[in-house]
């Protein structure tokens, strides 16, 4: 029987995001099982809120990396080798770095294997291993690993079904007699995002009150850009991952960038559009309430191409057509 199992899905925001949907399933199939989570302590709290998650083990390998300390690399080690004994590790993430985060926590470690990987040395240090190509959609994969790990059905239905991943412990009040709509204008590269500019096009055309979500400085000076021209849009306070997890389950459609913040709507099983790029619609789970809308780039998964601004030539009547159609629905 299994008792107890770890996660390893150290980032980022996005991703976690899109793999916490299977602490549910795995929890309906061994509800006495303890969970445990490794993940990159800037995006660890957000995993307080995913029920069923008993253990959450924040590490900043970013910062080792930077500080190129021995003391805190040794202390890494020995805090991954005594988290305790696991039946399994799941490797969700499947990079070197994350396949030996799992090796050094226990050898009964399962990711995918050489063919499904792209950076498939990281095989090496797994017990057991799934195949599915690394193309395939990523909510797939996620459900396909764990799986495979721990003999399970997660099938599309059940996915679809599914419960909200999140459970905040309050959702703020927004007050507008207007569909509130979130919109997400970060993202991690400036080849992710749609220009400011015509995301006044789109607030402006819309019956809606727009709320402009902001993490940065450069983001909060660009949500300024928005709200300033739009009377209709206000900025969004700044926020912690609870608080934004709860901002856009209260909201009534979420419009953004390829990034964590939009993912999250899909989560917690709200309208979102999420607008592509230099990426492709693989990177969320597209429901009749959850759409994609990509430019006309026809994207290699295996060679991204971070200077595909083809974002930019997305039409804002499209976008505008989109969320009439998900607002009508509500």
């Amino acid at each position: 029987m299994i008792q107890n199992i770890a996660i390893v899905r150290l980032s980022a925001l996005g991703d976690i995001v899109n793999s916490a949907f299977v602490i549910q399933f795995i929890h309906t199939h061994y509800p006495k099982a303890k969970i445990t989570w490794i993940a990159e302590e800037v995006f660890s709290p957000i995993l307080s809120i995913v029920p069923h998650v008993e253990q959450i083990q924040p590490i900043n390998l970013k910062r080792l990396k930077k500080n190129k300390s021995f003391k805190e690399l040794k202390h890494t080690i020995s805090t991954l080798g005594t988290l305790g004994d696991f039946d399994l590790v799941i490797d969700m993430q499947g990079l070197i770095k994350s396949a030996i985060v799992a090796r050094l926590i226990s050898k009964n470690t399962h990711g995918f294997d050489k063919n499904s990987l792209r950076e498939g040395l990281a095989a090496l240090l797994y017990k057991t291993t799934t195949t599915i190509p690394y193309e395939s959609n990523v909510i797939l994969r996620n459900a396909k690993i764990i799986s495979d790990a721990l003999s399970i059905e997660i099938s599309k239905e059940m996915i679809e079904q599914k419960q909200p991943v999140f459970s905040p412990h309050s959702l703020p009040t927004l007050q507008s007699e207007k569909p509130n709509v979130a919109f997400v204008i970060g993202a991690s590269w400036e080849s992710k995002k749609y220009p400011k500019e015509k995301l006044v096009d789109v607030i402006s055309a819309l019956d809606i009150q727009a709320h402009i979500i902001w993490g940065s400085q450069s983001e909060k000076e660009e949500a300024e850009f928005i709200t300033s021209r739009c009377k209709n849009a206000l900025l969004a306070p700044k926020m912690s991952l609870e608080e934004l997890v709860g901002f856009i389950s209260a909201s009534d459609l979420t419009i953004g960038n390829d990034t964590g913040p939009t993912h999250i709507a899909w989560a917690q099983n709200k309208p979102s559009i999420t607008l592509f790029g230099p990426t492709n619609e693989r990177m969320i789970f597209e429901t009749p309430q959850n759409i994609a809308i990509h430019s006309s780039s026809h994207i290699n998964i295996l060679k991204i191409d971070k200077n595909d601004f083809s974002i930019h030539d997305i039409d804002p009547q499209l976008i505008i057509s989109k969320a009439k159609e998900l607002l009508n629905g509500i």
